[in-house]
């Protein structure tokens, strides 16, 4: 049995081992995505920090600031400000990949667009898309940026039971660039929410080979265990943690921290409620984020 197929038969016991209300969407600080967008009028803010590395190299993210924008009915704008930096092992066991200086300074700037597709309903997942373009921020010369704008193409489906949350989906990422390739991915994750401040999930996330440009020059594919805490002086303030650790495939180690804070909705509403009284009209609002839908 290789690899892979251990990886499959593993995904059952994850859900077992993890042990009615309807939970936030998903995203950091797992690497597997979800397709809910941010609520309309609502706004997202992380400032977080990571890791993913391998024995050919070590790539570090942060300071790092990402910003999601409700901006119409069931369609998030996204955008994520990092600096990182590259340490190469220069190792010749894993040569033409691992070389070069080490360096730290502004990466490639994340910009995307997520979509709400399909509805959940009592039997059927939601499903929508993820399209992230990465823009050539970084300096291509330090091994900091890629050098061209490149892509990622996910479709992610989400439902909820009760406290569970389930994920899951994949995508295929293109890097138009000397050294690199394009190649699949794709996660699965369960998540329960144990009390008002606290969820925990875990994940099953693999790739395929991303080029001897990148740390992760062989496919992987890794469990990783994370979850959030939310602060009881304001519950829309969250720390959130993950660590992950290969289990077939090239040795890989993934982690992120990061804080959040979300806004928007209540304030607004207030202020349109006062409208819609004095211009006795319906105009309609959306429902609040874990909802199918805006």
């Amino acid at each position: 049995m290789n690899g892979w197929s251990r990886c499959l038969k593993l995904m059952p016991l994850i859900l077992l081992t993890l042990a009615g209300s309807r939970l936030w969407a998903q995203g950091p600080p797992y690497q597997t995505d979800d397709p809910v967008p941010v609520d309309l009028h609502h706004y997202e803010f992380y400032i977080f920090g990571g890791v993913d590395g391998t024995p050919a190299e070590i790539d570090s993210t942060g300071p790092a600031f990402e910003f999601n924008w409700g901006a119409v009915p069931r369609v998030q704008l996204h955008a994520i400000l990092p600096w990182g930096g590259v340490f190469p092992s220069n190792n010749p066991v894993y040569l033409p990949g691992g070389t070069g200086p080490s360096a730290f300074g502004l990466t490639d700037m994340e910009l995307g667009v997520k979509l709400a597709i399909i509805k959940e309903t009592k039997h059927v997942p939601q499903i929508g898309t993820f399209t992230m373009f990465e823009m050539p921020t970084g300096s291509y010369d330090k091994g900091l940026g890629v050098g061209k704008v490149w892509y990622k193409l996910p479709v992610w489906l989400q439902k909820n039971y009760g406290k569970w949350l389930f994920d899951g989906g994949g995508g295929y990422q293109v890097v138009p660039q000397a050294n690199y390739r394009d190649f699949p991915y794709a996660g699965w994750l369960v998540k329960r929410e144990l009390n008002e401040r606290w969820e925990l999930g875990a994940e099953l996330f693999a790739h395929g080979r991303e080029g001897f440009a990148a740390a992760q020059t062989e496919r992987s594919a890794m469990i990783d265990v994370g979850g959030y805490f939310h602060f009881k002086h304001n519950p829309n303030e969250q720390f959130l943690f993950c660590y992950g650790h290969s289990i077939a495939g090239q040795t890989e180690n993934y982690a992120y921290a990061g804080m959040y804070w979300t806004w928007g909705g209540s304030d607004d509403k207030s202020k349109d409620d006062d409208k819609k009284d004095s211009a006795r009209n319906n105009w309609m609002r959306g429902p609040m984020r874990g909802a199918a839908f805006e």
